[in-house]
């Protein structure tokens, strides 16, 4: 994937462009629950319904769906999503760091969201060994360590083996270059999200 805007302010054009390459990458399978709601729905929606309804797919920061509210109506998940992705892009340095934030650790249980919860179980994140559990754990201190932010990972589709070699990896990436990297993930986790909630191609 190529970087996002180095300025304070991106595009939408960056934002159809991640789209486009989960679209590509084959990213874009439903989580496998069944549709709860429609396109045509969540456009009739209030500021306030809207933020309730779909806030939750940005991990504990239902100002994201506030903001895209007003951004109403939309054609399709595609167009939802672009629009979500944007406003995150749009957003300042410190509220984009506040969204990685609101993100657990892999290993922590305390606190998680269902969402996040079901995620991690579906990567075999809750039945490691002990052994795997305290590399885990080490791989995690290192990363907040470095990084001031968990380490995130979209985990659908992934094994915990995989989870762990991507976060070794990502280790020794620069600050910067990971930072853009966890927004990343955040988007892929927003878009599988927006598929449970409302279904592939509705």
């Amino acid at each position: 994937m190529g970087s996002f805007s180095n300025g304070p302010r991106a595009t939408v054009d960056e934002a159809m462009n991640f789209t486009g390459q989960m679209s590509h990458n084959g990213w874009m399978a439903g989580f496998g629950a069944a549709p709860l709601l429609t396109i045509a729905e969540i456009n009739q929606f209030s500021e306030r319904e809207f933020a309730e309804r779909v806030g939750w797919v940005f991990e504990r920061s239902p100002w994201v769906a506030e903001r895209v509210s007003a951004r109403k109506p939309f054609g399709s998940i595609d167009d939802l999503h672009i629009e979500m992705v944007a406003t995150v892009l749009e957003a300042s340095r410190e509220e984009q760091l506040a969204l990685l934030m609101a993100h657990p650790d892999l290993e922590t249980r305390a606190g998680m969201s269902d969402s996040s919860a079901r995620e991690q179980a579906s990567a075999g994140l809750d039945q490691l060994t002990p052994e795997e559990f305290d590399r885990l754990s080490r791989l995690n201190a290192a990363y907040h360590q470095k990084f001031g932010f968990p380490f995130l990972f979209a985990s659908k589709g992934s094994t915990s083996q995989e989870i762990m070699r991507a976060l070794e990896r990502r280790l020794a990436c620069p600050i910067e270059t990971e930072f853009q990297e966890a927004l990343r993930q955040v988007f892929r986790i927003a878009r599988f999200r927006l598929e449970d909630l409302i279904g592939p191609g509705i």
